[in-house]
């Protein structure tokens, strides 16, 4: 009997990403509802029956792009806080302070613009960075955009005050993470909550122990900012006597289900531990460069990648949500920084922009590859732009000489949320004008309350 598909795409260039890492030139990937049902050659799959035909000629597929790290509401803010800014200025008197003024439709509107970006250019799924102060109304916004998403909201509990309660901040963040459990559960949907935490040091013992609790109880996972400069070892052997990683394992909290984020100033102990764990680390190569952590300097993803450390790539912050172009720092910082022209390939690099995305994601085995029996969840590369022509090498010139901008189609769970270079579930002029309504709102209220600010000496 013949296959049954609901869509055919034929005679494009396949990226598989399977286990042998299959290009297959003149292929063809076909879906039945949310699942592949057949990827190879077009005249293999001459079997299927499928009731959509799509001319794939002019086109290579990919997985859809796991983000593995992004602060989705921050896109409101994009370009208002000056650069030069040391760091903990930028978190004290903007970043923070910005967050916390936002109104849950300014939240709302910001993700749903930073989902738009991210679909636009080919990803699929992403993991948020924890973040989110109105997360029902970010999860309600962003549903009908058709994008599988981790969500977790702002959670911390050190207490900084003199005189603060310290076990009722544990208390009602434990309390507010379980609450989003049991509303957006993981039970198949594709926006789902985890007990995230925002990292650095900023979660005592307990609060840590409870998020790995309800991760592992829930089957979701822990997404955690860690070192991303020297400040959080600092501070963990200045409290504890060990490094921020040593600390975790000490605490039995690092598992499978944790995704450390940035990881750049850490030591090669840390790394073993961290591969010992099977927990995966998410690099920002973009945001490490624009915020000067070091990364070329101190970073030890090479020595991660060798030790067998899932790695994952994230976007970050408001700037940019392209992971392609994500792609093209990764597989070029280190060879530079190490004067080594073997490290991070583009295969390695695009492996990592997906599976190692769906591991981090707690969706290995379901989306990352163009597999039969995965999720359809498929990126339409134009290749008849000039960035892409001739093609000799799909999978070297997608990573060094393509960008989002070259995405024309987006599939996922089976359905087009992206055609001809623009989002079908979102009214993205609406939301443009409303997003720049509202970020001027932002901007001068904020320009207001620095008015009464007086500057740091």
């Amino acid at each position: 009997m013949p296959v049954q598909a609901d869509t055919l795409i034929a005679g494009a260039t396949i990226i598989t990403l399977d286990d042998e890492r299959r290009v297959i030139r003149n292929g063809a990937v076909a879906f039945a509802g949310d699942r592949i049902v057949g990827v190879g050659a077009l005249a293999d799959l001459s079997g299927i029956a499928a009731r959509e035909v799509i001319d794939g000629r002019g086109f290579v597929l990919t997985p859809g792009f796991v983000n593995g790290h992004v602060h989705i509401t921050e896109t409101l803010i994009r370009g208002l806080i000056p650069e030069a800014l040391p760091f903990e200025e930028e978190l004290g008197e903007w970043v923070i302070p910005l967050y916390k003024s936002m109104t849950a439709r300014e939240q709302a509107v910001g993700a749903q613009l930073a989902v738009a970006a991210m679909l636009r250019t080919g990803t699929t799924t992403f993991l948020e960075a924890g973040t989110i102060l109105a997360l029902d109304e970010v999860a309600e916004a962003i549903a009908p955009s058709g994008i599988r998403a981790r969500l977790g909201r702002w959670s911390e509990d050190r207490v900084w005050e003199p005189g603060a309660d310290g076990a009722a901040l544990t208390g009602a963040a434990v309390e507010a993470l379980a609450a989003d459990l049991a509303r957006h559960p993981d039970d198949g949907r594709r926006i789902v909550a985890w007990p995230n935490l925002i990292g650095h040091m900023t979660a005592t013992d307990a609060l840590w122990q409870a998020a790995a609790t309800m991760a592992q109880k829930t089957r979701t996972g822990i997404c955690a900012h860690m070192s991303p400069v020297g400040d959080d070892a600092a501070w963990y052997l200045a409290h504890s006597g060990r490094r921020p990683i040593a600390h975790l394992a000490q605490l039995g909290v690092l598992s499978p289900a944790v995704n450390l984020v940035h990881m750049v100033h850490v030591d090669s102990d840390e790394v073993a531990l961290v591969a010992a764990s099977g927990a995966s680390v998410t690099h920002c190569p973009g945001a490490a460069i624009r915020c000067g952590y070091g990364t070329t300097r101190h970073g030890l993803f090479p020595e991660m990648a060798r030790a067998g450390v899932n790695i994952a790539l994230g976007t970050d912050g408001a700037d940019n949500h392209d992971m392609m172009r994500v792609m093209t720092l990764m597989a070029g910082l280190f060879k530079d920084a190490r004067e080594d022209r073997s490290l991070f390939p583009a295969q390695e690099v695009l492996a990592m922009a997906t599976l190692g995305g769906a591991k981090a994601a707690g969706l290995a085995g379901e989306v990352g590859a163009l597999v039969p029996g995965m999720k359809a969840d498929i990126v339409a590369h134009d290749i008849r732009r000039p960035e892409w022509q001739p093609v000799n090498d799909p999978v070297n010139q997608l990573v060094w000489s393509a960008d989002g901008r070259g995405v024309h189609s987006v599939w996922v769970d089976g359905r087009r949320v992206v055609n001809g270079f623009a989002c079908t579930l979102l009214n993205e002029a609406a939301l443009y004008d409303e997003g720049q309504a509202l970020a001027n709102d932002i901007r001068r209220r904020h320009d207001a309350a620095r008015s009464h600010v007086v500057p740091m000496a």
